[in-house]
């Protein structure tokens, strides 16, 4: 009798379908309603066929599938039904259309909940049975170590999903990593970003082909989350290969009786996949990694464990793999034909090629009125978030920070106070954290860095500088922008007079909800940040805040008048966007800033020192990047040892500048000048000298600079002098031999004649940076002075990133 109902189901199935594909060229009115109704047979067409040989072989009553047998009969009486109302029948039609999206939604939902209770409840009896036959097996003593059963246990690998996009290449890149010959244990870790796709990767290496007929049997897929228990899991894997599970009286015992179970069935070779390792939970993957041979673990985890060697970094879909996810996710057929492929790449946009991202969006507009498609895209135009609209996407990022430090979740939210899709000088990082936290430039990178090994952010290093040091101007920081959003949200939780943050964009003078034009607004957050245009106007009150952060995209641009009333600013930080470089006006404010301890200027033209007298009594830092500065010093009546009587630190990178300012030779107390990448500087003052506190001295590609002057040897104090890619300069000072406190001389790219020499003068010299053609030179010195190491770094300057 079963058999017989469901052959009438795959017969009306077919009966419908063949209606449907008849009637709706004819019924025209209704074509996009029986096109819907066609997309699900279709979709349920193989479905039901595999219902009809499973319910064969189970003898399942007719009357599980009576109802779906009478929707289908009465379905192909109303497509047929449909056919022949006319045009002009007009009253007729909106109670068809009704009837036959009802007969749509009857169909689908009996898949989504009758079948599926059906399905369960099968599941479960297939499992009560899988039971007895394994009690069955074990009263039969088959659990030995050398008739293991081929059942499939807690441990054995999920598949991947059938639709797969972006992975191929990352497939054969980490397959190749994994299967290389090594000694030993080898661990391999895939990282990246909450939805990227790293279960998926790990899913599909176990059960490709190659993998599993080297591996076998003894693929064992383990899911760490957040509170793993390593008794728990070694447990779980003597029940999966069906040896008798022990009792383990502690850790250590079970990591000694895994040893041996792996020793056991090591015979071939063993793969262990440990998915979703948090932070926190890195030191557990030690006691799975035995010295067996052919043994491999794969370990994926939102942060990167850096001791297991470089991780497998997994990135976001390019926009074409993005797209292709999207389309399957949203159903994308024919039948959405009325969304335009523009609204789809805006929105696929809006995803940042986060695969988590993509399907649940998709999803959520699949078989949505292309209404909803256009707003959607309309509002991702206009800057609002995917995580507006997608909560699956919040919750799975918000994930990162269950278990971080405070302060690194901190450090996080900062990144959101510059642009989206541009890179964060690391330095301008740095002199936040600095009198925020307290960070001096190493902790400030070591947060940046761990920033990264969680993927939260990406870094770029422009140059590489030499081992052991720090050097933060060559470091960009990147982040996701969905990251960023989220980064945003958090920060905009509180009400805006409750924020330690405040972001502002007011491009085209265009302001927040929450600021009125006719009443002052107070800000008592201790961070404002500032992306504006030359049309910005204020009436802000930010007298708590220490930190400025101005993102300009401007020819010309005046420092609000509120700026003065900024009695607490610690750091001020402008960098400009826009092509050309952003006259500064009103700077003479900065006079009454008499906490202000440091500024960083990017891409601007600098009329200040030269139009005031005002004098930063505090400032310890000035950095002048990519910036026009002749004129901020030409003509002065004031020197800029007057103006900034305590600077320790002063940077010139990029910049046009011919000659050093007069008067820094007077700056007494500082202690490090980076003029760097300068190519118009010929000459350095010869009162250079008289800086006697000066410990760091770089010059790196200032290309033009021909000679140093006699008076660097008298910079008792001086540590570190980098002179590399300063091509023009051939020898230096024969004096500098009295440099007794050098310790680092960086040396790459240049062309000295007289170094050799020198070096031998040179008595607390420990470390050279060079090229190869100069590491030759310096060799036979290396052999009599036993201290001496030269370290060849190759020349990677790139300039792309200005771009």
């Amino acid at each position: 009798m079963a058999m017989l109902a469901d052959a009438v189901v795959g017969a009306l199935v077919g009966e419908l379908l063949s209606a449907v594909l008849e009637m709706k060229d004819k019924a025209v009115n209704f074509r996009p309603t029986l096109e819907r109704l066609e997309f699900t047979l279709k979709s349920l067409e193989p479905v039901i066929n595999k219902i009809e040989n499973l319910n064969r072989q189970l003898d399942r009553p007719k009357e599980e599938t009576e109802s779906l047998i009478n929707q289908m009969k009465k379905g192909k009486e109303l497509v047929l039904e449909c056919s022949k109302v006319r045009w002009w029948k007009c009253c007729y039609m909106a109670n068809y259309q009704d009837e036959l999206q009802a007969l749509d939604e009857s169909i689908l939902l009996f898949f989504q909940l009758d079948m599926q209770g059906h399905i369960r409840r099968d599941g479960a009896e297939t499992l009560v049975e899988v039971k007895m036959i394994k009690t069955e097996i074990k009263k039969l003593n088959f659990g030995t170590r050398n008739d293991r059963m081929e059942l499939k246990g807690l441990c054995s690998p999920p598949e991947p999903p059938e639709f797969i996009v972006g992975l191929d290449v990352p497939m054969r890149e980490l397959k190749l990593r994994l299967l290389q010959d090594q000694v030993g244990v080898s661990v391999v870790n895939v990282t990246g970003s909450g939805g990227s796709g790293k279960t998926t990767l790990a899913k599909m290496i176990c059960w490709d082909d190659q993998v599993r007929g080297i591996f076998n049997k003894n693929i064992f897929f383990i899911t760490f989350a957040k509170t793993p228990k390593l008794n728990s899991i070694v447990q779980k894997l003597f029940q999966h290969t069906d040896y008798q599970v022990p009792e383990l009286e502690s850790d250590e015992d079970a990591v000694n009786q895994l040893e041996n179970l792996l020793k056991q069935i090591g015979k071939s070779p063993i793969l262990l996949v440990l998915d979703d390792v948090w932070p926190g939970s890195e030191s557990l993957i030690d006691n799975f990694a035995f010295q067996i041979t052919g043994y491999k673990i794969l370990v994926t985890s939102r942060f990167t464990i850096g001791r297991f060697g470089p991780p497998y970094v997994l990135k976001p879909l390019g926009e074409e793999d993005a797209i292709k996810l999207f389309h399957h996710s949203a159903s994308l057929t024919h039948i959405s034909s009325d969304v335009p492929d523009d609204v789809v790449k805006e929105i696929v946009r809006g995803c940042s090629g986060s695969p988590l991202a993509l399907r649940v969006s998709g999803r959520s507009l699949s078989h949505q009125n292309p209404v909803i498609w256009h707003n959607r895209a309309r509002e991702l135009s206009k800057g609002h978030s995917i995580l507006d609209s997608s909560n699956d996407v919040l919750v799975s990022l918000q994930k990162n920070f269950d278990v971080l430090d405070p302060k690194v979740i901190e450090c996080f939210r900062d990144l959101s106070l510059f642009p989206e899709d541009q890179r964060i000088p690391a330095s301008a990082l740095v002199d936040m954290w600095a009198e925020l936290l307290g960070y001096d430039d190493e902790s400030a990178m070591e947060k940046i860095y761990q920033l990264v090994n969680l993927n939260m952010a990406d870094i770029v290093v422009t140059r590489k500088v030499a081992s052991g040091t720090i050097d933060c101007n060559y470091h960009y920081v990147t982040q996701h922008d969905l990251l960023r959003d989220l980064a945003i949200r958090q920060t905009s939780q509180k009400p805006v007079a409750l924020r330690d943050r405040v972001i502002i964009d007011s491009n085209d003078n265009s302001l927040p909800k929450w600021w009125t034009q006719e009443n002052e607004c107070t800000i008592k957050a201790s961070i404002l940040s500032i992306s504006t245009d030359e049309k910005f106007t204020s009436n802000l009150q930010p007298t708590e805040v220490e930190v400025l952060v101005l993102n300009l995209r401007a020819k010309k641009f005046a420092l609000p008048l509120f700026v003065k009333k900024m009695s607490k600013l610690n750091v001020l930080i402008i960098t400009n966007y826009d092509f050309y470089h952003a006259e500064l006006e009103n700077f003479e404010l900065l006079h009454y800033l008499s906490n202000l301890k440091r500024i960083r200027l990017e891409k601007v033209s600098i009329p200040f020192f030269s139009n005031t007298g005002s004098q930063l009594k505090n400032l310890q830092k000035l950095s002048l990047f990519m910036c026009n500065v002749n004129e901020a010093f030409k003509d002065s009546t004031v020197q800029v040892s007057d103006m900034l009587p305590n600077l320790v630190e002063m940077n010139f990178d990029y910049c046009n500048m011919v000659e050093l300012p007069v008067g820094i030779s007077n700056m007494v107390f500082l202690m490090k000048l980076s003029i760097t990448n300068c190519h118009k500087l010929s000459t350095l003052p010869n009162g250079i000298g008289n800086l006697v506190n000066l410990e760091s001295l770089w010059l790196s590609s200032c290309t033009s600079l021909e000679a140093l002057p006699d008076s660097v040897a008298k910079l008792d104090s001086l540590k570190l002098l980098d002179i590399s890619g300063c091509i023009s300069l051939y020898a230096l000072p024969e004096k500098m031999g009295e440099l007794r406190n050098l310790e680092k001389l960086n040396v790459r790219g240049s062309k000295l004649s007289n170094l050799g020499p020198l070096i031998m003068d040179l008595e607390g010299l420990r470390h050279v940076v060079c090229d190869e053609e100069t590491e030759e030179l310096l060799e036979p010195f290396t052999n009599i002075l036993s201290s001496l190491k030269l370290e060849v770094v190759q020349s990677d300057d790139n300039l792309n990133w200005l771009f």
